[in-house]
């Protein structure tokens, strides 16, 4: 029992920090109003082309073209590298690439179109692209070239073949994204999959035996304490996670999410196997500190290791998303057959403090820290772009940018604790597909995805609080359904069979 609390506090709790997608012409202007998007730096080396880096346009100098109908120009450092006064390298016809530092960006931009340069590329010294607004809230500027930033990675790559001496050129420009990218229902998939799996995961993995032994079992049910607890404890640890972000903090939660991976695999790999064969669970061994433990158990439990420091070992390469998300499945799929909610009385409480969570961590810390803590913390801005694993990932199959989309699994857990308690209370009441409660929920479910995503575009990319979407579309299906139906009350005091049973035990002890 306390393994499993353990186990659950442990997951839920980082679960819950864990929650969180134009066309112009070309021509030359002096506006210092510019959108800042996304954009590609595509680059050849001894003519031959390479795979484009990733980068954000400036609010200032020329608008760059969505298409590849422009030319491309040898990429040469100003010396000085800070680019803050005129440089002794020559710069005509060529894009000029800039370090941070000494200078207003707008300043460095000037020199170096003095100079004859086509284009800037200014290169932050640490992390990701730089977003480069203009001085002083200014709306004109007398740049008249394009400019934009690239992140230290990207101008790594430049250097090490600008130091060999091989001739490198650039082109700058800024496709247009499409409207929908087909990883997004994908990812949507998975996450309505994982509830449906937990849901019913024990209908399908039970047998008579088990079913038998079901009372014995330590459900842990959880309160509306508890959830107000992981709320007040989720904010300080994010907070904490935003001014003490590093690598090694990031490692930490690498290893806590391979410990949790491991164990939600290995429960659903046994359960699934015992499921179909009871006579694999017979061979055991007995072990120091251990007790007795089965040699399948012994034997998944390997294999569960290994995938998992597979995984940790390669989690920067491109396939590395298809591991973090069979681990975070597992994981999630066990989890909400540990913990459950006893009735809607406490998932109000639960989600409606998920959901403030979410808003104020998203869209209001900005107000008190500047930037968004939530997003600066997923998108390890503060650990070298080393980011939290505690996401499923799907890499954007259409879009130009490549990356990936993104769904933390706060915004599968936390509605999916209420949906699986739907599942169990129709169970109870032997409800039927239509007038029960678990179809619509999950609807609803659907249904708050597809507005999550939906604002993301609208939004321009801006991470998105999935649980300002997602709360409305479940809970309060349920509150709507429960009062139409005249069955609020029931909702709402509820109490499940296995509560009643440990609480029963309990008062015999």
């Amino acid at each position: 029992m306390a393994f499993s609390w353990c186990f659950i506090g442990l997951n839920i709790f980082v679960l819950f920090v864990s929650s969180i997608a134009h066309s112009a012409p070309t021509d030359a202007h002096s506006s210092c109003s510019n959108e800042i998007n996304n954009m590609l730096v595509k680059y050849w080396v001894n003519y031959g082309e390479r795979e484009p880096l990733v980068g954000l346009t400036a609010a200032f100098g020329s608008v760059l073209p969505t298409n590849l109908k422009t030319s491309k120009f040898p990429a040469v450092y100003t010396q000085p590298v800070n680019g803050c006064s005129p440089s002794s390298t020559k710069l005509s016809g060529s894009i000029a690439l800039v370090r941070r530092g000494e200078c207003d960006f707008i300043n460095k931009a000037i020199v170096a179109q003095e100079g004859g340069a086509r284009g800037v590329v200014l290169i932050n010294d640490e992390g990701g692209a730089l977003v480069i607004a203009c001085p002083n809230n200014s709306t004109i500027s007398n740049v008249t070239i394009p400019v934009v930033s690239l992140s230290k990675e990207g101008a790594n790559i430049l250097d090490k073949y600008i130091v060999e001496g091989e001739r490198v050129e650039l082109l700058l420009y800024s496709p247009d994204r499409p409207v929908v990218d087909y990883s997004v229902t994908f990812i949507c998939l998975m996450a309505v999959g994982t509830i449906i799996c937990a849901a019913f995961w024990k209908r399908f993995t039970q047998t008579k035996e088990i079913a038998a032994k079901e009372e014995d079992d330590e459900i842990l049910h959880i309160t509306a304490w508890t959830a107000i607890g992981f709320v007040i404890s989720a904010s300080t640890f994010l907070v904490l996670l935003y001014f003490f972000m590093s690598t090694w903090f990031v490692w930490l939660l690498i290893l806590l999410f391979c410990i949790g991976g491991i164990e939600g695999l290995h429960n659903c790999i046994v359960s699934l196997i015992l499921s179909k064969c009871r006579c694999c669970g017979k061979k055991t061994l007995n072990l120091p500190l251990l007790g007795e433990v089965t040699i399948l158990s012994i034997v998944v439990l390997v294999l569960c290791v290994g995938f998992a420091i597979f995984w940790a070992v390669n989690r920067k390469e491109s396939y590395s998303w298809i591991g973090q998300d069979i681990l975070g499945i597992a994981l999630m799929i066990t989890v909400l057959q540990l913990a459950q909610l006893p009735n809607i009385k406490v998932a109000t409480v639960l989600l409606c403090c998920a959901f403030v969570y979410d808003i104020f961590w998203v869209f209001l810390s900005p107000t008190i820290f500047h930037e968004s803590v939530m997003i600066s913390v997923a998108k390890g801005n503060k650990a070298g772009g080393e980011s939290i694993p505690m996401l499923l990932r799907v890499p954007k199959l259409t879009d130009p940018y490549k990356g990936f989309d993104m769904l933390g699994f706060g915004d599968i857990l936390f509605p999916g604790l209420l949906i699986c308690f739907t599942y169990r209370f129709d169970e109870a009441r032997k409800k039927g597909v239509l007038n029960g409660y678990f179809l619509w929920l999950m609807i609803g479910y659907g249904t708050g995805l597809c507005f999550t995503y939906l604002a993301l575009y609208l939004m321009n990319g801006h991470g998105q609080p999935a649980l300002l979407y997602l709360v409305p579309c479940t809970l309060g299906t349920c509150v709507v359904l429960g009062a139409v139906r005249r069955e609020f009350n029931d909702l709402w005091n509820h109490s499940d069979e296995s509560k009643q049973m440990a609480e029963l035990r309990l008062g015999s002890a």
